[in-house]
């Protein structure tokens, strides 16, 4: 791997000889610091969180990721800091204090990763009252419990003015074109769409939330990986009166904070999605093209009638979400072809809703995921994950729905029941998933009968 350099705690560091395919959490262990943790090499632990330094306005935020799921070349011109990096003149930082003070550590293992959510909250831009306890929701503790933990978060006040907010003054990083061995970010989507093309094994790489898992647990190996994040063509959002288009490369947490009018079903949905860790690094665009059927932007999508905008080497197409999934994690993409924006058309249903289902409400992989709508014109939107090899709408169900009423909506289950073959795992059974559908759709109508009946 050819050499690179980055900001590390405030130091310019240089890596060399390392395997494109190391994580940034195994390189900092190998760095000696040993501060951040490997609990579950999957990003659902939180152990191993560090911030990076990225663009807020005209200056800069602390955004906790897990390290777990970075892959070192990625941070190659880019700015980081680990828990060994906060204390100072033999003080700890606040966000140690705390929860010292508040007894929120026992074993330790933990702590680290709590620390650095806490941290970025406590110095999040435009903060205002106390810190948000949900900042550090991607940090699981197995010993402490969460009680002192919340109380830790919210005994901080606004964060000290030491070198920590400075930096904030400033820009971060900008994310620019960068090529290593078995490693390749391209500046422009032109120069992506070569690169793709005179690679044609490549495997495309965005967030990393999902590839790194592939890499950590499954021993996965790609010859060549080649990244969007430098693509400003997939970090645009605009609204207008007809549509909303959102780039496929923003993040779950960009897409939030650009996003603050968005409707209910949408805001409502965003912290079902895995956790702030994750959302700070999913993209849309990745969660779509990685065709999981339990992935959690797709039911949502499919119900908003979404359409994907593509490009490759024979330009650009428009097709819509419900024809792009093929078969188990495979969809319809040509070779050299990848997704720039998702589009959504307006006007947004009468009414719609997102439904999880897991053994966690937050921070969980679902077992079912619905979303159900109901179109201005009376048309209906029956999308689920989980029930089938692919995110599925049901057209005949939708039929069904013409009318909203009891007898409509049995009608629509028993087209469920006859549709759809769930699999069974160690998450449901198959009769588990189809009674969750059912019922899912009962549990809308009930909620929104006088709505959808009017």
């Amino acid at each position: 791997m050819n050499g690179f350099e980055f900001m590390l705690n405030g130091r310019r560091t240089g890596a060399h000889g390392a395997a494109s395919s190391i994580t940034l959490l195994d390189y900092l262990r190998g760095q000696g610091l040993t501060g951040s943790k490997e609990g579950c090499a999957e990003g659902e632990c939180g152990a191993c969180t560090v911030v990076v330094v990225k663009q807020n306005g005209s200056g800069s935020e602390y955004r906790p990721v897990n390290s777990c799921l970075l892959l070192l070349p990625m941070l190659a011109g880019q700015e980081l800091y680990t828990v060994e990096a906060l204390a100072a003149n033999g003080r700890l930082a606040d966000s140690q204090r705390a929860i010292a003070e508040h007894g929120g550590s026992q074993c330790g293992y933990c702590t680290p990763g709590f620390v650095m959510s806490l941290f970025a909250e406590q110095y999040r831009p435009g903060r205002g009252g106390k810190c948000d306890p949900h900042a550090m929701a991607g940090n699981l503790c197995r010993c402490t419990g969460y009680r002192p933990l919340r109380d830790a978060a919210l005994s901080l006040g606004p964060p000290p003015d030491d070198d920590f907010r400075v930096r904030l003054s400033r820009p971060a990083p900008a994310m620019t074109a960068f090529d290593c061995d078995g490693f390749l970010r391209p500046g422009n989507l032109a120069d992506c769409l070569s690169k793709m093309a005179a690679c044609p094994d490549a495997k495309i790489i965005a967030g990393a939330t999902d590839l790194a898992v592939e890499a950590n647990l499954r021993g996965q190996r790609w010859p060549m990986l080649i990244s969007t994040e430098a693509l400003v063509e997939l970090k645009r959002f605009e609204e207008t009166e007809r549509y909303v288009e959102i780039g496929a490369g923003l993040t779950l947490s960009e897409i939030e904070r650009y996003w603050p009018l968005a409707p209910a079903v949408i805001r409502e949905w965003f912290p079902l999605f895995a956790s702030p860790l994750i959302r700070n690094r999913a993209t849309l665009g990745g969660n779509l093209a990685t065709a999981s059927p339990i992935g959690d932007a797709a039911p949502l999508l499919l119900a908003l009638d979404a359409e994907l905008r593509i490009a490759g080497p024979h330009g650009e197409r428009v097709l819509p979400l419900a024809s792009f999934f093929k078969r188990y994690r495979v969809t319809v993409l040509d070779d050299g072809e990848l997704i720039v924006s998702i589009v959504l058309p307006k006007p947004f249903p009468l009414a719609a809703k997102f439904y999880k289902v897991a053994k966690r409400r937050m921070d969980d992989i679902s077992t079912v995921a619905a979303c159900f709508s109901v179109r201005h014109d009376g048309g209906a939107r029956v999308a689920l994950g989980g029930v089938a090899a692919t995110p599925v709408r049901i057209p005949a169900a939708e039929d069904a729905l013409e009318t909203w009423n009891e007898a409509a909506i049995h009608h629509a289950q028993s087209i469920l029941a006859d549709t759809l073959r769930p699999l069974t795992d160690h998450r449901g059974s198959a009769d588990y998933r189809l009674a969750m559908a059912q019922t899912l759709l009962q549990k809308f109508f009930a909620e929104h009968v006088e709505q959808v009946a009017a």
